[in-house]
């Protein structure tokens, strides 16, 4: 049976919309909202979509499923009055320092403040503002520009699963911060920076290195040299009016462009990822024949990895060594262009263009430097890009495209590719899967890998054998794989995880989306990119194999692993520590109890009170301290205790106690 509900008059059929919201879109009426995302749960905090319901008054779409023969109003003079003073009331809580902010032209403050015709405002401001938060290479909080709308706290929990960011205080101070009042570096956040990407305003901002590049690009002294990543030729013309254009054109303006403001070279990170690919498919097939460290875990996404680092580190030796392809770019480029630009190592300037914010932190890694020498001085985001393209009073669209510098400029289908969820799969299956039982061509033959799924599972024949594989995005759905694969509910051969929904294509350092139609639009310009191209498999590039007969020897030499391949290890998420009970003699022993949400789930606050009670209330309470850590970092053997060098996994009251009680007895001879 079909259903009906009426809207401004108009009867319309709705069938499977979950809110009226969605039916209301369907039908080109476009209801203001800010903290609205199809991809979140339904919060219902900003009341701007509020409609008329005949019968029920005025109630939010986004939160009212839709009913048959419901009667609607979505303009009435008193819902334009409403929003009109929510409106105002989200201005007075704001800093209002537009035109400086970096999301001016994006913000969707200012947007609806036009659209909703404001041009006063009768409140008194009581912004609550806190000191710029700059800890981070990749992001920039500002809280005078929050509206609190949420939307940035749900994304890191619903879908990164990290929580990093949080509501906090009350009244006049309420505020979204990182947990327990820290700046960001001190929190848990892995930089993936969808909570830049989801805030309407510019609370949060990807960190621009624009003047340091503009500044090295004027030093006569210095040979700037760059590259771009596959996902900004998907995405930048979006800026210029060249949404969804020919992928090999855009970037034909995007070298344009560069030689332009001055860059010596123009190069293409996809000659990287061609790179990589031979790197991980080289180590893949050493895994398998081993059967070692299995399943293997990409590890071209810094978030993700960051991920493992902090929260699941028993799984480090799972993730592949091989470097990212921004990584291989900044080393190969460090080790090649000196010799070729004639110029010392010193004065070379290695930038890289990229989709993503985490990229800036990945950078900065010293595991990827040499000498206190960084490999990649500075990363620019596509945003940052489109800014530099309007400051240098390009007219973008009317660029003549150009071609890269050789030999870091040309690439194979399968290193475009990358830029997409499932994108590094297909290319790595390209690579060690030589017949073509899977389709018609070698732009085709792995297309079964490739979805619009956060987590998606294959089969592939190799041989007499049959890979398992998973394509995951989103941190929520890794931690899915993750859990499953330590219960062994799962297994895999191997694992590709991007942090930002659809891969890099999806980066918050993208121009900013709502409409999740644009991650398919860009989606589909890589691939076509792909078909173009007259290679396909990333070991089939000439480039790639001069590179390794000149400077690195074979896929996996030492010098490969030196130049292409890195190490990870273990990071705590949080540094800092609550003491509860200080003592009053030296030579003292410290007691820390871990508050983590795992042992908190265990029992660790009863723990506490018991080792609380029971040193205050005996005779050592001048020989023990107390503290509460925030995370002892051995989440699934909780709870955990340390006292003084030994940590206690598992731990009860009567362990905790024997355990002090020994320490005290080695020290003070009790």
């Amino acid at each position: 049976m079909e259903k009906y509900l009426t809207i401004n008059g108009r009867k319309v059929l709705f069938n499977g919309e979950k809110n009226l919201l969605e039916v209301i879109r369907k039908e080109n009426i476009e209801l203001p909202t800010f903290c609205y995302h199809s991809e979140l749960s339904v919060y219902g905090s900003c009341r701007l979509c509020m409609i008329e319901i005949e019968g029920r008054g005025i109630l939010p779409a986004c939160s009212t499923p839709p009913e048959n023969g419901m009667v609607i109003k979505t303009n009435t003079e008193q819902i334009i009055e409403l929003r009109k003073i929510i409106m105002e009331l989200f201005l007075a809580n704001h800093d209002g320092e537009c035109t400086t902010c970096g999301k001016s032209e994006t913000c969707q403050l200012q947007t609806l403040a036009r659209r909703l015709g404001i041009d006063e405002i009768r409140f008194k401001n009581v912004m609550h503002k806190e000191p710029k938060d700059l800890s981070t290479y990749s992001l920039v909080r500002e809280s005078g520009k929050c509206i609190l709308c949420g939307d940035c706290v749900r994304f890191c929990d619903e879908i990164q699963s990290v929580g990093a960011i949080g509501f906090a205080n009350r009244g006049q101070k309420f505020v979204i911060c990182p947990s327990f009042g820290n700046d960001l570096e001190s929190s848990g956040c892995v930089y993936c920076g969808q909570c830049a990407r989801v805030c309407p305003t510019g609370a949060i901002m990807p960190k621009s290195e624009i003047s340091y590049v503009w500044k090295a690009l004027s030093d006569s002294k210095k040979k700037v040299i760059v590259a771009i990543a596959p996902a900004v030729r998907a995405a930048i013309g979006e800026v210029f009016g060249l949404a969804g254009g020919n992928g090999t054109e855009i970037a034909g303006k995007i070298v344009a462009a560069l030689r332009s403001m001055g860059f010596a070279r123009v190069f293409d990170v996809s000659f990287a990822a061609d790179m990589t690919i031979v790197e991980e498919a080289n180590e893949f097939a050493e895994r398998l024949k081993n059967n070692t460290n299995m399943p293997q875990f990409t590890s071209c996404c810094p978030a993700w990895v960051k991920f493992i680092e902090q929260y699941y580190p028993d799984f480090i030796s799972n993730l592949s060594s091989c470097r990212s392809p921004q990584a291989m770019y900044g080393s190969v480029a460090k080790r090649i262009m000196p010799g070729i630009l004639k110029i010392p190592k010193e004065d070379l300037i290695v930038v890289s263009i990229m989709p993503c914010t985490a990229k800036k932190f990945e950078a900065r890694r010293p595991e990827l430097s040499k000498n206190g020498i960084l490999d990649i001085d500075y990363v620019l985001t596509t945003q940052e890009l489109a800014r530099m393209v309007e400051e240098a009073g390009l007219r973008f669209g009317e660029l003549e495209p150009s071609a890269f510098d050789m030999p870091l400029g040309f690439k194979t289908g399968g290193g475009i590719i990358f830029g997409n969820s499932g994108g590094v799969t297909e290319a790595v299956l390209r690579s060690v899967v030589n017949n073509n039982s899977y389709g018609t061509s070698e732009t085709e033959q792995f297309n079964f890998v490739r979805g619009e799924d956060g987590l998606r599972e294959m089969k592939v024949n190799l041989g007499d054998r049959k890979l398992r594989i998973a394509v995951v995005y989103g941190l929520k759905n890794a931690r899915k794989i993750l859990r499953d694969i330590k219960a062994d509910k799962s297994r895999y051969d191997f694992v590709e995880v991007m942090a930002c929904p659809g891969g890099c294509i999806g980066g918050a350092g993208q121009p900013v989306y709502k409409d999740l139609s644009v991650r398919k639009t860009r989606t589909e310009v890589l691939y076509k990119s792909d078909k173009t191209m007259e290679l396909h498999r990333p070991q089939d590039n000439p480039y790639v194999q001069k590179i390794y007969e000149d400077y690195l020897g074979e896929p996996g030499s030492c010098a490969a692993h030196e130049y292409l391949h890195t190490e990870y290890k273990y990071k705590k998420r949080f540094k800092e520590t609550f003491e509860i009970h200080k003592p009053a003699k030296e030579n003292s022993i410290k007691v820390s109890v871990c508050f983590g949400t795992g042992c908190m789930q265990k029992g660790s606050r009863e723990i506490l009170k018991h080792i609380v009670d029971f040193i205050k209330n005996g005779e050592c309470k001048d020989h023990v301290g107390i503290e509460v850590s925030i995370c002892l970092e051995r989440c699934f053997k909780g709870p955990v205790v340390k006292v003084a060098d030994q940590i206690l996994e598992y731990c009860t009251t009567k362990r905790a106690e024997e355990a002090i009680h020994e320490e005290l007895k080695k020290r003070l001879n009790m």
